[in-house]
């Protein structure tokens, strides 16, 4: 097991990753009253207190670095409870170990894009991996501490959907999409192929699942708009301006990627091993769960 692994054991390393935040307001406020009580005259600001704000400013930065890394390989590789795939099987019977797997990664790849997006609101592309999702949340405990340790707050459940007239989950899709096809190197808007997260329903043949190809261009149009059996929903959609929403930065997430934690080309991010509800706001998952 490595080390990453190991954190989930060891408490202070939790407790970092749980309050890294509060770390940061901690720092305003220090920065906040060492200034108003400088304007004010209650006091002078020597220049050993600056360097002491400012040598806490840098530590909190390195910790936020450290802590956001720390969040991404948790995601990609923190052990989540098995009896999510038995639950799986029981609503999907036809999947097999290796399909629950995939499923699996699925789940992984949503939370990555929750976490890249900085609490904007992301939404659910699969019905496979929403059903994965809820059995989670189902048990609250051992999903509170899932999200404290890879994200840093609850997410709460919204139920998965697909490109339509509402502008807020058009735009939690293009968030979606984008952070998805970034972990695989695939380029958002020119796809080639599709990221695992909308490949899924329609490799494991859900029932009512959202199918997806990678470009529409490539497919019959009445095949592309709800043929039979055939693909319903294309990557390039994401681009278009024919719905709703942010299209021209993918659900604002273009012009903020390079702000992140690591850097982002506009050729793919880096690689991976696989492939609603009027929630929003501050919440990636949107509001209120099960």
């Amino acid at each position: 097991m490595s080390a990453v692994l190991r954190l989930g054991s060891m408490s202070w390393k939790q407790q970092l990753l749980r309050n890294a935040g509060n770390f940061t307001k901690l720092l305003i406020v220090a920065w906040g009253v060492g200034i108003g009580g400088a304007i004010f005259r209650m006091w002078h600001l020597r220049p050993v207190a600056v360097m002491s704000l400012v040598t806490l400013s840098f530590g909190v930065v390195l910790l936020r670095l450290w802590a956001r890394w720390q969040r991404e390989v948790a995601v990609r590789e923190a052990p989540l409870p098995q009896f999510l795939k038995r639950k799986l099987r029981e609503t999907y019977p036809q999947l097999s170990g290796k399909d629950c797997d995939l499923v699996e990664r699925g789940l992984r790849q949503f939370f990555l894009a929750c976490l890249r997006s900085k609490k904007q609101f992301v939404a659910m592309p699969s019905q496979a991996v929403d059903a994965m999702w809820h059995e989670f949340i189902l048990h609250t405990r051992a999903y509170n501490d899932w999200c404290a340790l890879t994200l840093g707050w609850f997410l709460h459940h919204t139920p998965a959907e697909a490109l339509g007239p509402r502008a807020q989950g058009n735009d939690g899709l293009r968030r979606a999409w984008y952070w998805a096809c970034r972990d695989e190197s695939i380029q958002p808007r020119n796809p080639t192929r599709l990221p695992l997260l909308f490949a899924l329903d329609g490799k494991l043949g859900i029932a009512n699942g959202f199918k997806y190809a990678p470009n529409c261009r490539d497919i019959d149009a009445k095949n592309a708009r709800g043929g039979d059996g055939g693909a319903s929903y294309c990557g390039t959609d994401f681009s278009s301006n024919s719905f709703s929403g942010d299209a021209g930065s993918m659900g604002g997430t273009e012009s903020s990627a390079s702000s992140g934690f690591g850097s982002w080309s506009s050729d793919g991010g880096s690689s991976s091993d696989g492939g609603s509800s009027d929630g929003g706001g501050s919440s990636c998952g949107g509001g209120g769960g099960d």
